[in-house]
């Protein structure tokens, strides 16, 4: 055996090492724990992430799409280490230069008359605590958000959630749920964007109005559902649930936390419609996931409202110090790289375009839909009746798509397109090649 060969021979061994210890003592989310392969990272880079043989893939999942920066960014990275230096943590009722540099420079991001930030662990306590301020502002309990969302898995936020997670979590109480605007799976019979604006917010007025508009404390939203199948949406429709929100008192919470930093082509993505919610959560993309962080942006009346009241929450870990200096260090580069404008770029010149292609040109795609980085493709068995596909053809696909050097972020019948916001247009085009290859694949597997 030659010296090369056995250097591969020893990085799979490695890598078979590392799925061993993790099949030997590594729980695992959301899973069936003995049906698990996980596929083996042993670093990365921007765009791409390598395993310990030397193999090598696109991440368009930017892992579960917090990767915002990309991998490793060099100028995070220091910016951490350089913390880790000077104080490694401290606790939260103390004040310190880099949580109240990077409390300040997400308020600067914010709208006007926010100029606080809690600082939690990630998005779901971020949710959780931004569901307790609304209901200790208000005085009111319950909590209206949609079927189709996703905004966590603690006690409030899972139940919020819309999906399968809430179903088997549901100890929490007060929660109300609608359906959301999604034209190309329409609850309301509507035929046009406009339709599904008018009638989705003519549901929530009326759900509001059957549980007693005083007994809402809050609508909560993802402005753009993401895990969902990122429904943008349509014209109008945030900006009315902003006025029922009004109408009646009701605290507006946006939850930014996958649609938020450079996502969309926007910091926030509520920036591309004319609505300012009186709450906003965002973890994610603030600092690309690099050290666990979430928080809440508080308006000046909710946040006065605690000047002499006791805010009864509180994590040990809120505004730590590393995950402090990540975040400046992610919002600097960002801005200084123009990385939210890249993001808005690729997704209009490129990813948007060829997406569109790809479903002109395959009938098992629905539907292309999304901004920035932020798609979806909708992959359907029948085009007329719109019937979803199968979970063995997602299952295909991925397997597929991972053959060809593609992560692949894939959920329901869905192909989420989500690569990191520095994403190049030659990343953006190999990835559109490998789509197109593997659409074909199940097109002549299913026929």
């Amino acid at each position: 055996m030659t010296q090369a060969s056995t250097q591969a021979a020893g990085t799979r061994d490695l890598d078979q090492h590392v799925v061993d210890l993790d099949r030997a003592h590594v729980f695992h989310s959301w899973s069936a724990q003995g049906a698990l392969a996980p596929m083996v990272v042993a670093g990365g880079l921007g765009c791409r992430v390598w395993d310990h043989a030397g193999r090598e893939w696109l991440d368009f999942s930017s892992q579960l799409v917090n990767v915002n920066i990309g991998h490793q960014h060099r100028k995070v990275v220091t910016a951490i280490q350089q913390q880790a230096q000077l104080l490694t943590t401290i606790s939260p009722p103390t004040a310190n230069m880099a949580r109240g540099k990077a409390a300040k420079r997400i308020a600067d991001r914010a709208p006007e008359g926010m100029n606080k930030v809690f600082f939690t662990n990630g998005g779901a306590d971020a949710n959780e605590n931004a569901i307790r301020m609304a209901r200790l502002f208000t005085g009111r309990d319950k909590v209206v958000s949609t079927y189709r969302s996703y905004h966590g898995n603690t006690g409030a936020a899972v139940v919020a959630t819309g999906d399968w997670r809430r179903v088997p979590n549901e100890y929490a109480r007060g929660h109300v749920h609608v359906f959301g605007p999604f034209l190309y799976r329409s609850e309301f019979w509507a035929t046009t964007p406009e339709e599904e604006s008018e009638r989705a917010l003519r549901h929530l007025s009326r759900v509001i109005e059957a549980e007693g508009p005083a007994s809402v404390a809050a609508i909560l939203l993802e402005t753009v559902p993401g895990t969902a199948g990122v429904l943008m949406p349509p014209p109008g429709y945030l900006e009315g649930v902003r006025a029922i929100a009004d109408k009646h008192g009701i605290m507006l919470i946006l939850d930014e936390v996958m649609a938020g930093f450079g996502r969309t082509g926007h910091w926030f993505a509520f920036d591309a419609y004319d609505v300012v919610p009186d709450l906003i959560t965002f973890a994610k993309g603030v600092n690309s996931g690099y050290v666990p962080v979430g928080g809440v942006v508080i308006n000046d009346p909710i946040a006065a409202h605690f000047d002499d009241i006791v805010f009864p929450g509180g994590l040990t870990y809120s505004g730590h110090p590393l995950a402090m200096a990540s975040i400046i260090a992610s919002i600097d580069a960002m801005e200084d790289e123009g990385i939210v404008d890249n993001a808005a770029r690729v997704g209009r010149d490129v990813l948007g375009p060829g997406l569109a292609e790809l479903a002109d040109k395959h009938a098992i795609v629905g539907e292309a839909r999304g901004e920035g980085v932020f798609w979806a493709l909708e992959l359907v068995a029948d085009p007329d009746t719109r019937e979803p596909v199968a979970p063995a053809v997602i299952g295909r696909a991925k397997a597929a798509m991972l053959e060809r050097g593609l992560i692949p972020f894939a959920v329901e019948n869905r192909i989420h397109v989500v690569p990191p916001c520095v994403v190049t247009d030659d990343e953006a085009t190999t990835a559109l090649a490998i789509y197109d290859d593997v659409l074909t694949l199940l097109t002549k597997e299913l026929s």
